[in-house]
């Protein structure tokens, strides 16, 4: 009991003393706690899609333009849209939008002639020989000179064997036709070339070697299958032999090989009717398709050269007087 009594008056100074520091304990909680809640408060200002902040978080707390860069990174983010990533798509799908604008227009800027150039036109400029803009298909003949109910016969790749044929069945109708040429034909044929000036034909330029597609020819490689056609038929026909036309194979014309032409002084040459001859498709497919596709003015395309002509012949035999049975006149194409 002594012993009790005697420890008794020391409890209240250590009880006073607990008390003191169990007080500034509190209160340095309390600052803590404070310190914890304006820190919460602020990651959650930064960051909308995280409640509370987190070492790995750090890095990801951007401002300004960085939140594009690093919010894909972050799987929460990608997930539902609502984190940095999803306005930062935005400006950068705006952003090439505008130079796209600028870029779209600019070939679509009007030519020298008013006709809207396509992409690849500024490569043109390239080369000084290069054509002007295409001024489209009216530049390709497909009717007679005269007009009215006339008809105007043309005959490709040739000279060849079916070329005397076809001249003596023009011969005994009196009939004009225009014979499109292949110039190393030409070369191996003069004497046909010289009979078909004689009688009164006229001649067309039908390219060196009949290359195709045609209109996919480079500029240079153009020029070589025209110029080089056109002096070799003028080499076969002799002095003062005239090529009024070009006819490019398979009909492949295009703003290059049309000005070409223009500039040796030809004309571009198509047609209006075109029974496959070439083909071989039987003499009545032959007589049928002309007798049907043919229109007062028409320009008919058939063939002295390339293959056996047999069927030609044939059809051409059937189709000169049921020309002139209707009441048709023969003409040669429009220059």
């Amino acid at each position: 009991m002594p012993t009790a009594a005697t420890r008794r008056p020391s409890h209240p100074t250590r009880t006073a003393r607990g008390r003191s520091r169990l007080i500034a304990g509190c209160v340095a909680v309390t600052a803590l706690l404070g310190l914890t809640a304006c820190g919460t408060a602020s990651g959650a200002l930064r960051s909308p899609s995280a409640s509370a902040p987190s070492p790995g978080d750090t890095p990801q707390q951007p401002t300004g333009t960085g939140a594009a860069t690093i919010a894909p990174t972050s799987g929460s983010d990608a997930a539902d849209g609502s984190g940095p990533s999803a306005p930062a798509v935005t400006p950068r799908s705006k952003t090439p939008a505008a130079p796209a604008a600028q870029t779209k227009t600019t070939p679509e800027q009007p030519s020298a002639d008013g006709a809207p150039s396509s992409p690849a036109a500024p490569a043109a400029p390239s080369s000084p020989a290069a054509p002007p803009a295409h001024t489209g298909p009216g530049k390709v003949i497909g009717s007679t000179a005269s007009g009215g109910r006339t008809v105007a016969l043309t005959f490709d790749d040739g000279p060849g064997p079916a070329t005397g044929q076809i001249l003596d069945l023009l011969a005994q109708y009196h009939v004009k036709a225009t014979f499109c040429e292949i110039g190393q034909n030409a070369a191996a044929n003069p004497a046909l070339v010289k009979r078909v000036l004689a009688e009164g034909h006229r001649l067309c330029d039908h390219s060196l070697d009949h290359p195709q597609p045609f209109e996919k020819l480079p500029h240079d490689k153009a020029v070589h299958e025209i110029t080089s056609a056109r002096d070799m038929i003028v080499q076969a026909g002799g002095p003062g032999t005239q090529v009024s036309w070009f006819r490019a194979p398979g009909g492949g014309f295009n703003a290059d090989n049309e000005h070409i032409t223009a500039s040796l002084g030809m004309s571009s040459l198509g047609w209006s009717v075109d029974p496959r001859d070439w083909s071989r498709p039987g003499v009545p497919a032959i007589v049928s398709t002309v007798q049907s596709q043919l229109k007062p003015g028409g320009v008919i395309l058939m063939h002295d050269g390339g293959g056996d002509r047999s069927q030609t012949v044939a059809a051409l035999k059937q189709l000169l007087p049921w020309l002139v049975a209707q009441g048709y006149t023969f003409d040669l194409p429009a220059a």
